[in-house]
């Protein structure tokens, strides 16, 4: 996080006494990453965070990807996933690799249980639905266009109001996800070019302390299971924590564009950092301004990434025929582009309406059973002109089919 947060009651001094109304001693722990070198925050705790009831058999949890890896762009239809399950058991990995997996996720019950990653950050898109992120550290409200980011080891649990049924893309990397380096200066603070700044950063709003004593099964995901630890009390009774490590929320409709007289390249569009990928948000902006200028993005060959974008809202410029809440994977090694007809279609036209999560891995990509059952398997060809009803070389105008979208 870029800046120090507090909620709560704490002591002056770190790792001193700080005592309960009994005069019993506070618990005091230290969360943080990278050993003691990396970003952490201290939660005070009136019960010892230790104090495991009992520890039931561990649910096998893990990404099983397929052995298919032919080269070719790919359009997953992400938006006819089934809703089913709660936050966890309905999680549905798309693809991945050693660095970052992305899953969807519609759940259509409530969390009985407390969930943890012990090895992931995760940042979860909220395509559609509302409602509260509750952890030790304070509640986060969230909604639709929202980033909300969990750090690794956090205890939490996903409240849903409303009737919708949630759509959540998940972005889940085995190390920290943050905001890019060159948007900081050398104090962590969010310098002027930045498309967004602290102010659009929503941090724990409200600290809710449970002195409660029972049950209290928090599932943990490490080395690919669940592991199952049932709590003598409730894991959310911090009395008070400060530090740079916590949940938060950010909007998409808060990045602001970067824009230029020509076409601008992706990296304008970058949000966050992880190893070995990047996450990218596309907004409606104003088109380039160059009176020659030609809006949509000109052909390109990913030599070291494989480039994934989700579709939320609008029409992408450069793309027919796709699904709202579709994957296209463009992978590295051959070249992609817009589809025919919108590259000289985007002269002239003065803005985009669209609303769009990108993630950009240097790793290539796995995929899952979900995701080559979700998948329109005549995308790779989508760029022959007589798809979409463009002249042929012939000069004869072509008869339009559907491109599966």
């Amino acid at each position: 996080m870029p800046y120090y947060f507090r909620l709560g009651n704490i002591p002056h001094k770190r790792h001193t006494q700080f005592r309960r109304p009994d005069f019993g001693l506070y618990q005091e722990e230290v969360i943080g990453a990278e050993g003691f070198s990396g970003i952490s925050s201290i939660a005070y705790h009136i019960h010892p965070p230790t104090l495991v009831e009992r520890i039931e058999d561990p649910l096998p949890y893990s990404v099983e990807y397929v052995d298919e890896d032919f080269l070719r762009h790919r359009h997953i239809r992400g938006g006819h996933l089934s809703a089913g399950g709660d936050w966890i058991t309905g999680r549905r990995y798309i693809m991945g690799n050693a660095d970052v997996r992305l899953a969807l996720c519609r759940p259509k019950q409530a969390m009985e249980v407390f969930y943890k990653n012990a090895t992931c950050d995760e940042l979860i898109f909220v395509h559609e639905g509302e409602g509260t992120l509750e952890t030790p550290l304070g509640d986060v409200s969230f909604t639709k266009g929202d980033y909300v980011h969990v750090p690794r080891t956090l205890t939490h649990k996903w409240v849903f109001t409303g009737e919708q049924t949630p759509r959540l893309l998940v972005i889940e990397a085995d190390f920290d996800i943050r905001f890019p380096k060159k948007y900081r200066n050398e104090f962590g603070q969010l310098l002027e070019h930045s498309p967004y700044c602290e102010r659009d950063i929503r941090p724990p709003a409200e600290l809710k302390t449970y002195d409660e004593e029972g049950e209290f099964e928090v599932r943990i995901k490490k080395h690919g299971y669940l592991h199952r630890f049932v709590y003598r009390y409730h894991p959310f009774d911090v009395v008070g924590w400060d530090g740079y490590m916590y949940p938060y929320a950010i909007s998409i409709h808060d990045f602001e564009p970067i824009t230029g007289r020509i076409h601008q390249p992706p990296p304008v569009h970058q949000m966050y950092a992880g190893k070995n990928f990047v996450v990218c948000s596309f907004v409606p902006r104003k088109f380039d301004y160059h009176p020659l200028s030609i809006p949509a993005p000109y052909n390109h060959s990913n030599i070291d990434s494989d480039e994934v974008l989700f579709y939320a809202e609008g029409e992408f410029m450069s793309r027919k025929g796709i699904e709202r809440g579709s994957f296209t994977l463009h992978p590295g090694g051959i070249p992609h582009g817009p589809h025919p007809g919108t590259y000289e279609g985007s002269i002239g036209k003065e803005g985009t309406d669209e609303l769009a999560v990108m993630v950009d891995t240097f790793r290539p990509l796995k995929l899952t059973r979900t995701a080559l059952e979700l998948e329109d398997k005549e995308y790779a060809y989508s760029w022959k002109p007589e798809v979409f009803g463009q002249t042929g070389s012939n000069g004869k105008a072509s008869t339009e089919v559907d491109a599966g979208g």
